[in-house]
């Protein structure tokens, strides 16, 4: 894999330390789960959301889909209650639903990740808790809590970078070209874009390919399986990146 011809607009992937995951449709296969209880939560209130915006919104803070919704029907922001009230019953519903299944493969990916020395970081929009106590439940071998970005963590949600400068940060300082974001999203491919992180896109839910590679993502898979048979490569080709870029400086 030439690298290279995938690095873009400065994100770079070079001197790997960590890989930056976000949660629904990458690790949990939750997004139908998420569909359902946003659906039906929100109609509750007088708002409308479809199944396809639930996921072309997925990444974004609780409050900020409530306040998108009640800026469209109601013509004015949400109420701090108003957030609360309606995310409550979204939880609500969502911890009705049957329990999500790990995706399949992200063990055998979150294997290989560990196999090659790197750290590993979770970075989701999520902010309820039960579902951070079954990622801890479920992959506490590979990650615990210091090394999980929540909607707590942050002021600004994703499309805005923030989250994974965060995710970063708690991988330990790291520069942008020192990480990989895994994500399934349009907004999550927009905030590591943003934050200049080489972006994986995983399109493992209905929306078209062009929703995830026209916000800029590096590589498009279809599979985890077709990641997992790419990972390896993908890594040796960013030390050879980061191994070239050292002995040009040196050179020069």
């Amino acid at each position: 894999m030439d690298i290279s011809q995938k690095q873009k607009d400065g994100q770079e992937a070079r001197n790997l330390k960590a890989v930056l995951f976000d949660m629904d449709g990458v690790l949990f296969d939750s997004m139908p789960n998420h569909v359902k209880a946003w659906c039906g939560a929100v109609e509750q209130f007088g708002l409308h959301m479809t199944p396809q915006e639930v996921y072309m919104n997925e990444g974004r803070t609780g409050s900020g889909t409530v306040d998108m919704l009640a800026m469209r029907t109601w013509g004015r922001r949400a109420t701090a209650e108003e957030i609360e009230e309606i995310y409550r019953v979204k939880s609500a519903l969502f911890n009705t639903l049957p329990e999500a299944a790990p995706m399949p493969y992200a063990r055998v990916l979150l294997d290989n990740v560990r196999a090659r020395g790197l750290r590993i970081v979770l970075v989701t929009g999520s902010g309820q808790r039960p579902l951070i106590l079954r990622l801890l439940n479920d992959f506490g071998e590979y990650l615990d809590e210091a090394h999980i970005v929540t909607a707590y963590d942050v002021k600004r949600g994703k499309p805005n970078p923030d989250p994974y400068l965060m995710g970063l940060q708690k991988a330990g300082n790291l520069q942008p070209w020192e990480g990989i974001v895994v994500e399934n999203a349009p907004l999550g491919v927009r905030a590591g874009v943003a934050a200049n992180i080489f972006t994986v896109a995983i399109n493992s839910g209905p929306l078209p390919d062009t929703e995830l590679s026209d916000k800029g993502s590096n590589l498009l898979y279809h599979q985890m399986t077709e990641f997992c048979d790419d990972f390896g490569s993908l890594i040796d080709a960013a030390k050879e990146t980061g191994n070239n870029a050292e002995g040009n400086r040196k050179n020069g």
